[in-house]
């Protein structure tokens, strides 16, 4: 089966990776971050903003690939600190009020100057 890259301007890209691919039915969003493409800066300092970035932003990559959020199957969400959970927490239920996907979270490896928190997803079209 072909893939298809998927790239928005509504969202960070890099030159390293793909925003999104897309497989027969299947959107892989790369892990995003709470960046804000309009001013390529962090959308703030608290978990949450960064959240509801990163999050605005894979939805973002879902709608350029034919996809929303209600066809997100599972997330995985890498924090900076783990201590940030409970925040996360927060504005992650804004975006997935009831049945939510399978998710999985666990701490950033990498230690990147004022990043708390990278999300990728897979969504399912069919």
């Amino acid at each position: 089966m072909p893939r298809q890259i998927i790239t928005t301007s509504n969202a960070p890209s890099s030159p390293l990776f793909s925003q999104a691919v897309k497989a027969g039915s299947l959107v892989f969003v790369s892990g995003t971050t709470g960046i804000d493409s309009s001013t390529g800066r962090m959308a703030g300092d608290s978990i949450q903003a960064q959240t509801g970035q990163a999050l605005a932003n894979c939805e973002a990559i879902l709608q350029e690939a034919g996809a929303t959020l209600d066809d997100v199957v599972e997330v995985g969400v890498l924090l900076t600190d783990p201590n940030d959970f409970a925040g996360m927490n927060e504005e992650y239920a804004r975006w997935f009020p009831s049945d939510p996907p399978a998710r999985y979270a666990a701490k950033l490896g990498a230690e990147i100057p004022g990043l708390l928190i990278s999300i990728r997803m897979t969504a399912s079209l069919v």
